[in-house]
This record gives structure tokens, C-alpha cells and sequence, in this order.
């Protein structure tokens, strides 16, 4: 039986990534902070809890020891902060720590690295895989802008030898916990709620949508079957937000919306929505950042890793007949 331990365990992916090696027979050691929330976390003797920070190298390095296979899915996803230098301090900060620990154990046999679609950058006008570079002539978010610096540090480690092989998410949907990195589902609570009553633009934007239980298989295969040094997009179908709305509409024999919000009024609201933000300390579900990505195209191929991997992932279509009910079921939205 192999020790595995993953980072960012109490996130939205983390979570479910733990169940899953759980069902498949692993023993678990999840890194936790002190005052995360360990609700969604399965319970169980293989399980163990140790209490650390990325940030904090002697905690994270006392979780690597002894582990033979670790999942880095600890990161700080949010389209906004009052103060940007945090992304950097974990996204950047936590994997450089990560490495360090790992240069010092003699235990790991392969590390998966959980980067993310931005550190790719942007795909206008084409759909994007593995080879493609981020061209660093701007920054949609900071967020981005740190995954781009962490991508660096990935490569840089596998040239240098460390058993490393970085997977790339695009837009992560599904059942889970209602945190930012699950923007679908947030995003379909406003339109249901009457908050967000048109689609967002024209619906010129294009995202690559992946389920977080296909993401979960990806991350897994990438332990079993994933080549060391090499990257692997765990994307999904490319569609824009408007559609997502149509296929809600269509579940759940709802209208669709009548108007497009342009988006320089987003924009206008998100200012506003930070400024307020400032005063009550709340986090905005719109800042101007997010308006600076749906300006943009964001598609990729995942055929790389549905060759190598075995990766399958669900249409936008299955996902969502599977994530709406969910959604009613919690109470968030009613149809």
C-alpha cells in the first residue's frame, strides 16, 4: 500500500481527490490547516490528518516524510484579493516549499502537480494543447499570473530530475464545495436567484469545462500511467458560459435569458462590487479581473491525455443533468 499525501485536501478538488484514492485502496495522509473546514473530508482509519501550511516549510516537510506519492492540489484560487501578494506566497511560495521537502526525503516515487489552464494562457482564435507557452504580454489576474511563475518552477524541477508530472484542469464544475474554484456553480445560483438576469457578453467567450470527478480520474491516471517530466491537459468540452445557461434552461425546462449584459457594465459592477468588498471584507463574486478573462478564449485538447492516460471525460451536457438536481437539492437554486 502506498502513503500518499495532497495539499489543499479540504479544497474543492482536494477533497474528492482523497475520497477517491481512498476507494481505491490508498492510505491517505491530507494536509490540513488548523482552522480548515474538515466537513467534506471522508472519514476512516486510512486517513490521516496533518495539520500544516504550504507556507510553512517544517509542516509541510514533516507531511512529505514518509510518503511515496504526492498530489499538489493546494492553491489559492480567486479571481481578486485586497492583497495580491498572497497568490504568490502559496502558488508559488507552497511549491517551491513542496520541492524543497521532496529534494529531502527519499520516499517519493512521483509527484502530481495540479497547475491549471492560465498558466497556458490564453487560446484566441484557436484551441491550445500542451505545447502551448503563455506569451507573458499581460495578466488577466494575478491568479494567473502565479500559476504562470509556479509552471516555471514545475519545469524547471523536472529538468532538474524530481519525478514531477503537472496537470493542467480547465474550468472544474460539478458537486463539491460552493468555493471559487467552483465559478459554474456559483455562477448558476445567481441566474436562478434572479441576480444574474442575462448571460454574461455576447457569448463570444469559450472556456474548457471539466467535471471535478473526471479531473479526479485524471489526477489519479496521471499517478498510475502519467510519463515523469511531461504535462497533461484535464480539459473538457470548449463552450462558452451562454451555453452552460441554454443547457441549464434546457434541464430544467426553464426560460432562457432574454438579454446579453455587456460587458463593460460587468465591469462597472465589479469595481463597485470591490470597493464594498474593501468595507465589509466579503470577497466579490465579480471584480473586474474576472471581466479581463471572459474577454478572452480559453480552449484546449485533452487528447493527449485521453491517449496516455486513458482520460474520458463527460460531455458539459451530462455534467450539468447531473450537478443542477444537486444544486436543487441543497436549496440553491429552485426551477
Amino acid at each position: 500500500m502506498k502513503k500518499i499525501l495532497v495539499t489543499g485536501a479540504t479544497g474543492y478538488l482536494g477533497g474528492r481527490l482523497c475520497a477517491a484514492l481512498l476507494r481505491d485502496g490508498n492510505s491517505v495522509r491530507a494536509l490540513v490547516r488548523p482552522t480548515s473546514d474538515l466537513s467534506t473530508l471522508p472519514r476512516g482509519e486510512a486517513l490521516e490528518l496533518a495539520y500544516g501550511d504550504v507556507t510553512d516549510y517544517r509542516s509541510l516537510a514533516d507531511a512529505v516524510s514518509g510518503c511515496h506519492v504526492i498530489f499538489h492540489a493546494a492553491a489559492l484560487v480567486e479571481p481578486w484579493l485586497p492583497d495580491p501578494s498572497k497568490f504568490f506566497s502559496v502558488n508559488v511560495g507552497g511549491l517551491e516549499n513542496l520541492l524543497r521537502a521532496v529534494k529531502e526525503s527519499d520516499a517519493v516515487e512521483k509527484i502530481i502537480y495540479t497547475s491549471s489552464f492560465f498558466a497556458l494562457g490564453p487560446t484566441d482564435g484557436h484551441v491550445a494543447d500542451e505545447s502551448q507557452a503563455h506569451h507573458q504580454k499581460f495578466f488577466c489576474t494575478e491568479y494567473e499570473k502565479s500559476k504562470v511563475a509556479a509552471g516555471k518552477l514545475a519545469l524547471r524541477a523536472a529538468t532538474e530530475g524530481l519525478p514531477i508530472v503537472m496537470v493542467f484542469p480547465g474550468v472544474i464544475y460539478g458537486p463539491g464545495k460552493l468555493t471559487a474554484g467552483n465559478v459554474v456553480a456559483r455562477l448558476l445560483i445567481e441566474r436562478f436567484s434572479g441576480r444574474l438576469p442575462g448571460y454574461i457578453g455576447k457569448g463570444s467567450d469559450k472556456y474548457s469545462f471539466s467535471h471535478v470527478d473526471d479531473v479526479v480520474e485524471g489526477h489519479i491516471a496521471a499517478m498510475h500511467k502519467g510519463r515523469i517530466g511531461e504535462r497533461y491537459l484535464l480539459t473538457g468540452e470548449n463552450a462558452s458560459f451562454m451555453h452552460v445557461f441554454d443547457i441549464a434552461a434546457i434541464i430544467t425546462g426553464t426560460s432562457r435569458p432574454r438579454i446579453h449584459l455587456p460587458l463593460w457594465a460587468i465591469e462597472v459592477y465589479g469595481w463597485l462590487s470591490v470597493f464594498f468588498s474593501r468595507i465589509t471584507g466579503k470577497l466579490p463574486l465579480i471584480s473586474p479581473p474576472t471581466v479581463y478573462v471572459l474577454r478572452h478564449q480559453w480552449a484546449y485538447s485533452c487528447e493527449k491525455a485521453k491517449a496516455e492516460l486513458g482520460y474520458s471525460p463527460r460531455s458539459l451536457r451530462e455534467g450539468l443533468e447531473e450537478m443542477i438536481p444537486w444544486l436543487k437539492s441543497l436549496g440553491q437554486i429552485k426551477y
